[in-house]
């Protein structure tokens, strides 16, 4: 049995990114902003979350100009970090991933929270100025937003996109009003660490792109 598709990588990968733009034409999206969603709706195949994405206006220049300037990226979970691409990175960025540190289980336990929660606390060196991603824990989002209005330290861009039916959605509408850092999120259940991962990538591409 054979079937009849598309094999040539540049073709589906041109042909992609047409389809992408065909679906989001109904919509009105800012060029500013246009290159983030475009790759987050490749991301996950959805068009539809469009209207469920929230942003800060200032999200892409805030991002962009901390990655270019050699800011850490913090990532929640090890598929989020594995998701960015390291060519696209404008000033070879760390990657920074706490989740599976030895004493990460041993903080949740005296902090009575998660392991991602818990895993925050050793952001705290490096999150004044960090690219923050997260695409799995609500918990890590709340704690970071805690972590902000506790100490005033506060990250150069927040990338929530945290995913499931406890606590997502809630974490994700506070950082949406309460925080004063950049952000970009998707409103409701769905997100994940594809979606975290797409939006650091596009605004690594998008970094490199204004440098030249």
């Amino acid at each position: 049995m054979t079937f009849c598709y598309e094999k040539d990588p540049a073709a589906i990968y041109d042909l992609s990114f047409q389809r992408v733009t065909t679906a989001l034409a109904p919509f009105e999206i800012h060029a500013d902003i246009a290159p983030l969603i475009v790759r987050l709706v490749h991301a996950c195949g959805m068009p539809d979350i469009v209207p469920a994405l929230r942003w800060d206006s200032q999200i892409v220049s805030a991002a962009t100009t901390a990655l270019h300037q050699g800011a850490p990226i913090l990532c929640d979970c090890e598929m989020v970090g594995a998701g960015i691409t390291r060519r696209f990175l404008p000033a070879d960025n760390p990657i920074i991933v706490t989740l599976n540190k030895s004493i990460v289980p041993q903080l949740a336990r005296r902090m009575a929270t998660t392991r991602s929660a818990a895993a925050v606390e050793l952001w705290k060196p490096h999150l004044e100025g960090a690219v923050v991603a997260i695409g799995n824990a609500p918990t890590a989002l709340f704690a970071v937003l805690e972590e902000i209005a506790q100490s005033g330290i506060k990250p150069a861009a927040i990338l929530g996109f945290p995913v499931g039916f406890v606590g997502a959605t809630e974490s994700k509408q506070a950082l949406c009003e309460i925080t004063p850092c950049p952000f970009i999120s998707l409103a409701g259940t769905r997100g994940g660490s594809a979606l975290a991962s797409a939006s650091v990538n596009a605004l690594c591409r998008m970094a490199i792109r204004d440098t030249q």
